[in-house]
C-alpha cells in the first residue's frame, strides 16, 4: 500500500503557492531543490544561476539559493513562523573587490531589490564578505580574482513570498552585472572580466 503524505499546513501550502508564482528574470534560471531536512518542520528551497547562454562564454555568472522555513511554534528567534535564509555570490574584478564599500553595497542592493519588489520582512540579518585569491603553480594561469558573497535572513510579515523570491532573484542579477530593472538602484561602473 502507498505511503499517503500528510497535508501541509494551510499558510506552508499558501506560501508555497506564492514561491511558485514568481517571475524573475529572463537572465536567470530558477529550479526547486531539495529542503533542508532539520531547520524546521516543513520548508522549500530554490536554486538559481545567471544563464550563460543568455551572455555569451565570456560572461560573469551570479548563483544563489533561497531557503524558506516554517514553524509554527513560531521561534522566539525568528519572531514569526517563517524565516527565509539565502545566499548570493559572484565574481568580480579585483580592483572592484578591494573596494572598502563593497559589502555595504551589497546589502543595499538586498534590501533595495526586497523593497522595490514590495516584500515585507522584520529583522533582516546577514553577512557580505569578499574574496580576493591568487592562483599559484597549476593555477597561475588563473591569475587573480574577486568574488562576493552575501548571506541573509529575515522574517516575512506576510504570504506574500512572491515578492521576496523576485527581489532575491534580482539580488543575483544584480551581483553578476546585468543593470538593474527597479528604479532607485545603481551599480558599481566598473565592468567585470573573467578569470584565465
Amino acid at each position: 500500500m502507498p505511503e499517503t503524505q500528510e497535508p501541509l499546513p494551510p499558510e506552508f501550502a499558501a506560501a508555497l503557492a506564492a514561491i511558485r508564482r514568481a517571475h524573475t528574470r529572463t537572465d536567470l534560471v530558477l529550479s526547486e531543490i531539495p529542503a533542508p531536512g532539520k531547520l524546521a518542520p516543513h520548508a522549500v528551497a530554490l536554486s538559481a544561476d545567471v544563464a550563460p547562454s543568455r551572455h555569451g562564454g565570456n560572461s560573469e555568472l551570479g548563483t544563489g539559493r533561497f531557503i524558506l522555513l516554517y514553524d509554527p511554534e513560531e521561534p522566539e528567534a525568528w519572531g514569526g513562523a517563517f524565516r527565509v535564509v539565502c545566499f548570493a555570490q559572484a565574481p568580480l574584478e579585483t580592483e572592484i573587490g578591494v573596494d572598502p564599500f563593497l559589502a555595504e553595497v551589497a546589502w543595499a542592493w538586498l534590501i533595495d531589490a526586497l523593497d522595490s519588489h514590495g516584500a515585507r520582512y522584520t529583522a533582516a540579518s546577514g553577512t557580505a564578505t569578499k574574496i580576493i585569491s591568487s592562483g599559484f603553480g597549476e593555477l597561475a594561469k588563473q591569475g587573480d580574482g574577486a568574488q562576493i558573497e552575501l548571506r541573509a535572513s529575515w522574517t516575512p510579515v506576510d504570504h506574500n513570498l512572491t515578492a521576496h523570491v523576485e527581489g532575491w532573484g534580482e539580488l543575483i542579477c544584480m551581483l553578476a552585472g546585468l543593470p538593474p530593472i527597479g528604479e532607485g538602484v545603481s551599480m558599481l561602473s566598473a565592468r567585470r572580466t573573467g578569470r584565465g
